[in-house]
């Protein structure tokens, strides 16, 4: 804590929690969240919300002559609309595919969405403490986040920098995103094997956002990921395939259809493959999540240290222990008493809710239980895992299987089946969904005002804020989207994480689930653990996600790695010249995370106003039957892989080129942006 300097001095006043920062990041959370809602349902992924609502707010406050910390408070109200968007997209869909709705109860769906996201809130605010105090914890998008800012504040060169990175990678991004003008590859995928022995191949997406990111945590967490990938991928997937083959399963008879006949194989054995009833997602997500639960309680033990400290802070104010000294602004969180009250109070509207569903007082009582425990666990879980690896790459989704796997091996205990027990399963789910995403939003944007010197307690309302007003929404977009945009479930609006919850809940309450593939990633986690692996939540983090994204999350790793060895060539001891590139080096990460996850979702909010600016022939005619305004259609050379690797590689180039020039630099022209 001595070492800490936040941007704004301490000592210094500043206007913070406004009226015109707060209606901001009010619309910022409806709008966010809601283009997020239409993008999760189409794709089964959001974009993080932290580095547009920065951006936003900047543009919006300096018009008001507004200060770095209201600019600071409207983007963390603002951002966290995206965080509550993940938790409704992921679970609240499943209750329409499980026929436990056969339409949306807008009160029902809404209660548990704010129960969720403000739990989300306030269980953090336990923990933030003891993230913000652990300098091992690298904050890898928050730092970005924090050097977005502190850019803008000037315009200086690190501005330019920033700004220019944004300006290419937002231009990529239009020109690869399928809602844009697809001219780029995303990603090639390639079948490999011999005889009955098939290796699906995928290389790294050419996305900026990833290598963004992996340049920002480094070499070693991106290779940690990408071991998970290779052994889902790459050793686990072919074995599962070896063994449908030989065993003449309906999967293995497809797959010998697909691999023997003429034309290229892989676009049609990755559809089989991928997709919520994909082989991957039947077999290797579930030993994925099997690991992720264990991982999780892992990962719990060893921050316990860091965990407890933290915990005696927070009760040492409820008891009214003194400090000697006042508690400067940067540490100032909200009253530990009303924390608690809002938590109990909260907990009992969960139970009523859980009542409302269920109609049992017994089913009630322990699936809020099994929430309270589980949400709470997740919550730190999600916090350490945005704090490693950043909320893009946060599992949500994986954590929620996780409990809803709990959730429903209780009820199955209790005798709870049907539709109700469905019902309660994924009301577990959602509030946990909501939770794990809030909470990870949060510490990721109060590690941002920590950096600047803002106050918690004002963040903190902030979210709160945010979180009521993107659930007041969320509900009749996603039933917009439902009744008018193709249904939920159809191939127009697939929402994957959903319908993977909803099978999983039908299926352990109807007694069909595959629990020995969960029991196997759980021995597996233990296995590393034994062995002393680095980070066995990373690596089953690695399994989960597509290889494409880990892959290039990697590569990223590799480029920033690439970097350090020519600046230790070039600078040799300077540590002047070392500390410049590493600062023009985040600046221009930070630049490819922000471009992209702008453009993804102004690109979402043109397809949710129905306007395409390019469709394959075979898509155009049924897109301008549902009502879209489609410009050009797609020739059949766009989108060639050759050109996703052209993109890699350059940016790469640009990273490392940009990167090494701050070598010569004046030191001053960098830490101006650092050190301001």
């Amino acid at each position: 804590m001595s070492e800490y300097k936040p941007y704004v001095p301490v000592d210094r006043p500043m206007k913070e929690l406004t009226l015109p920062a707060i209606l901001l990041g009010v619309l910022m959370s409806m709008i966010l969240g809601a283009a997020n809602a239409y993008l999760g349902l189409k794709a089964g992924m959001t974009v993080a919300a932290t580095f547009p609502a920065a951006v936003i707010a900047m543009a919006v406050l300096k018009l008001f002559k507004g200060t770095i910390l209201e600019e600071n408070l409207a983007r963390t109200t603002g951002a966290v609309g995206e965080a509550l968007a993940a938790g409704a997209i992921f679970t609240i869909p499943a209750f329409i595919v499980s026929g436990v709705w056969t339409s949306f109860n807008y009160l029902q769906a809404t209660a548990l969405l704010l129960v969720g996201g403000i739990l989300g809130v306030l269980f953090v605010i336990l923990l933030r403490r003891t993230f913000m105090d652990d300098s091992s914890l690298p904050f890898p998008e928050s730092q970005a986040c924090t050097e977005i800012v502190k850019a803008g504040q000037g315009g200086s060169s690190g501005a330019g920098m920033v700004f220019g990175a944004m300006g290419l990678s937002a231009l990529i991004e239009i020109f690869r995103n399928g809602n844009g003008i697809p001219l780029l590859g995303s990603s090639h995928k390639v079948v490999a094997g011999v005889g009955k022995a098939v290796l699906p191949i995928q290389t790294p997406a050419s996305s900026p956002a990833f290598l963004g990111v992996g340049f920002i945590i480094g070499p070693r967490l991106g290779a940690i990921t990408l071991a998970g990938g290779v052994f889902g991928w790459l050793f686990l997937m072919p074995i599962i395939i070896f063994v449908n083959v030989m065993g003449g399963t309906a999967a293995g008879q497809k797959i010998c259809e697909i691999t023997s006949g003429s034309g290229n194989p892989a676009p049609a054995l990755f559809a089989m493959l991928g997709g919520q009833k994909g082989l991957y997602a039947q077999n290797v997500k579930i030993i994925a999540i099997g690991a992720m639960i264990v991982g999780a309680f892992f990962t719990l033990f060893k921050m316990r240290n860091n965990l407890i400290m933290g915990m005696k802070r927070s009760f040492a104010s409820l008891t009214g222990a003194k400090s000697d000294e006042a508690v400067e602004r940067p540490h100032q969180d909200m009253n530990f008493k009303t924390v608690l009250l809002g938590i109990v109070v909260t907990i009992g509207a969960m139970f009523a809710v859980y009542f409302w569903l269920t109609k049992s007082p017994l089913i009630a009582l322990v699936t809020t239980l099994v929430m309270v425990v589980a949400g709470f666990v997740f919550a730190a879980v999600a916090g350490y895992l945005v704090s490693i690896i950043g909320s893009s790459s946060n599992p949500i989704s994986g954590l929620t299987l996780s409990t809803l796997l709990l959730a429903a091996g209780l009820l199955v205990l209790l005798g709870m089946k049907g539709q109700a027990g469905i019902a309660a399963v994924l009301g577990v789910a959602t509030v946990v969904c909501c939770v794990a995403g809030v909470a990870g939003d949060m510490i990721q944007d109060w590690r941002v005002g920590y950096n600047l010197g803002a106050t918690p307690w004002k963040m903190q309302v902030g979210g709160l804020i945010g979180v009521v007003a993107a659930a007041l929404v969320l509900v009749p977009v996603l039933w917009l989207l439902h009744t008018y945009g193709g249904g939920i479930g159809t191939d127009a609006l697939p929402a994957p994480q959903a319908g993977l919850m909803a099978e999983m809940s039908k299926g352990i309450i109807g007694g069909t689930m595959e629990w020995g593939l969960i029991v196997i990633g759980m021995l597996f986690a233990v296995a590393l653990i034994l062995i002393g692996a680095p980070s066995p939540m990373l690596i089953a983090v690695g399994m989960y996600l597509p290889f494409d994204t880990v892959s290039a999350i990697f590569i990223g790793g590799l480029i920033a790695w690439v970097v350090s060895v020519f600046v230790k060539r070039a600078a040799k001891d300077d540590k002047e010249a070392k500390e410049r590139v590493e600062n023009r080096g985040l600046l221009i990460a930070s630049g490819l995370v922000a471009g992209e996850a702008l453009v993804g979702i102004l690109l979402a909010a043109l397809v949710a106003a129905k306007l395409k600016l390019y469709a394959p022939p075979a898509e155009a005619a049924d897109l301008i039957k549902q009502g879209y305004k489609v410009f050009y259609k797609i020739p059949s050379w766009f989108g060639h892989w050759s050109s996703a690797m052209l993109v890699i590689f350059g940016l790469g180039a640009f990273i490392v080129f940009f990167s090494l020039k701050a070598i010569k630099a004046p030191a001053a022209e960098e830490m101006q942006d650092s050190d301001e």
